[in-house]
């Protein structure tokens, strides 16, 4: 069996803690893993590293690698999507991707899932995978259906038929119901939230593009790189338009008994983790009377007195506070900030770079503060600016400064200063990671006054290379 974990989204709907640079499947909610390495975990208990493909955007390359290697799945295949184009695209271009570089054939069962859901226990879940993999293996496609336990209208719904069998026929896929309908449903017993999780022999999706889906096919059957390259022409569809709700031959495997939740609003995760009075509360929060209110706060305290049904997500740059049940309209708040070029929007005030992570500490006109933290092993690009210059103080750790000609080792303590044009690079030979203060001075400060002369990732060449 081939996993395929679908890892490129970059949703809104968790702003200000998801941005287009660190989307949801990054997150760490309430778990020492992130969402995606979760994801990772859950079906190394059902396959090995060398059969899971990853599906990505080349922005999250380095992120996708590192929480690889995190989870002991460094064999682990990583595919770059040249667009964005929906999940049934994605899947295409997994499936030529796993026949050509893993030598998967019609009969290989393949399962695709997103990324970004909690799912608990583990032990169950996999094996409800095994069973549905043993469905999906006689010919059907079997999605993973989630039982109701509320009429939630957020959800597209599976009509199944009426039986105790672990794999159920579906009747037919529902769209996101109105209040009345899904309270129907509820009432019914045989109705389930469609979870995104798909298995499959590759033959029969591949029947199925051919039938519903003819562009989809010749991706599928095609070279990976060709696929690429015509990739941006395809139609944005998803799996369940393009092929679930037209084929005869879908069945649903239930998740009895599992926890399972898409984390697709600040309200679901106050409800994941809500305590007796219906509380949830992280980070240095402290709270007081306070009534099914959620605090996601961070490093600096957030007081909170006599508070009810309210949200407040606190971040180093950005202030959210909703009521409870408005957290679906975080989304047009996000599009009206990118239309504005609001940074917010876009940007953390952490970003992560394959060697690391920066804060960004201050910054005014003619000057920026950033703290750097370096992974042991790693070092930043040998580099050249034309516009500003530098000043770093180590905070932590030791490291090794490259600047011209010459090679210092750097300690904690020490500082430099960096000219406009000077080559430099830092590395971090140690075992713990090098943490240091950066001040920048010049007229312009941007990201991309940054000329790589030599880089250990790729990016002088602009262009990530998925594993082969």
């Amino acid at each position: 069996m081939k996993i395929v974990i679908l890892a490129g989204g970059g949703g809104t709907r968790l702003f200000p803690l998801s941005r287009s640079c660190y989307p949801k499947q990054f997150l760490k909610i309430g778990a020492e893993r992130s969402l995606f390495g979760q994801t990772v975990e859950r079906f190394l208990r059902v396959a090995s590293p060398e059969d899971v493909v990853v599906v990505t955007q080349e922005a999250y390359f380095f992120h996708v690698r590192a929480e690889l290697r995190e989870v002991g799945a460094d064999a682990a295949h990583v595919l770059l999507e040249p667009v964005g184009r929906n999940t049934a695209p994605a899947i295409a271009l997994a499936m030529a991707y796993a026949r050509e570089r893993l030598g998967a054939g019609d009969d290989e069962v393949i399962c695709v899932s997103p990324s970004d859901h909690v799912i608990r226990p583990a032990e169950r879940f996999t094996a409800r995978v095994r069973t549905a993999a043993e469905q999906a293996a006689r010919g059907d496609i079997v999605t993973l259906g989630v039982a109701p336990d509320a009429p939630e209208t957020g959800y597209g719904y599976i009509e199944a038929e009426k039986s105790d069998a672990a794999v159920r026929r579906v009747i037919r896929f529902k769209e996101k119901p109105t209040r009345k309908a899904a309270e129907e449903y509820l009432r019914a017993g045989n109705y389930y939230w469609n979870s995104g999780m798909f298995l499959f022999r590759a033959g029969t999706m591949q029947g199925e593009f051919a039938a519903f889906a003819p562009e989809l096919a010749t991706v599928a059957s095609g070279s990976v790189a060709v696929a690429k390259e015509n990739f941006a022409s395809l139609p944005s569809i998803s799996i369940d338009y393009a092929v679930a709700e037209h084929s005869q031959k879908m069945a649903v495997a239930p998740l009895d008994g599992i926890l399972w939740n898409d984390v697709g609003s600040f309200d679901a995760i106050a409800d994941m983790m809500a305590d007796r009075e219906g509380n949830a509360f992280s980070g240095d929060v402290r709270a007081e009377a306070c009534k099914r209110t959620m605090i996601l706060g961070g490093d600096r305290l957030v007081v909170g007195l006599h508070l009810s049904d309210l949200l407040v997500v606190d971040t180093p740059d950005v202030l959210l506070v909703a009521h409870k049940g408005d957290s679906q309209e975080i989304r047009g708040v996000v599009d009206a900030l990118k239309k504005e070029g609001r940074r917010e929007a876009e940007e953390n005030v952490t970003m992560y770079r394959p060697w690391g992570k920066y804060t960004t500490l201050a910054e005014g006109d003619g000057y920026k503060v950033k703290r750097i933290v370096i992974n042991p092993g790693q070092s930043i690009s040998l580099q050249i600016h034309y516009h500003r210059s530098e000043h770093w103080t180590v905070i932590s750790g030791t490291g090794k400064l490259t600047l011209g000609d010459k090679e210092i080792i750097f300690r904690e303590n020490e500082s430099t200063y960096i000219p406009i044009g000077t080559s430099h690079r830092l590395e971090n030979p140690g075992k713990l990671p090098l943490s240091i203060i950066e001040v920048q001075n010049g007229k312009y400060l941007g990201e991309d006054d940054i000329v790589r002369l030599e880089d250990a990732y790729g990016r002088v060449a602009a262009e990530m290379k998925e594993d082969t």
